[in-house]
């Protein structure tokens, strides 16, 4: 299988196994990737999964939702890659990716 890339604020990455169907939120809280939450379950209701996804990739995950720009968008954090890790569902074709986490959550 494939891996994601989780790059943490100060730059420590975690290299996580790539679950076809899994959100990127289920993998990072089920690896113990430290700055995702995933409070709400994944919901896309409490943007504690903010993740900025590298502009390479950007494209291939997708375009965020009403609901989740409105969530989203509360983080001073906030780039116009930004995704709730939630609502990008890991695929084959997302081997490689690397998402960097922000410095806070909300």
């Amino acid at each position: 299988m494939g891996t994601i890339t989780f790059v943490e604020y100060d730059g420590t990455t975690h290299e996580i196994e790539l679950v076809d169907g899994s959100s990127l939120m289920q993998l990072a809280t089920s690896n113990g990737v430290p700055g995702i939450d995933g409070d709400c379950g994944g919901e896309a209701s409490c943007g504690t999964c903010h993740v900025i996804v590298d502009e390479a990739w950007a494209a291939r995950t997708g375009t965020r939702s009403e609901e989740e720009s409105q969530m989203i968008e509360m983080s001073p954090e906030c780039a116009p890659n930004s995704r709730l890790a939630c609502q990008i569902t890991a695929t084959p074709d997302l081997d490689g990716l690397t998402v960097r986490l922000p410095e806070f959550q909300m």
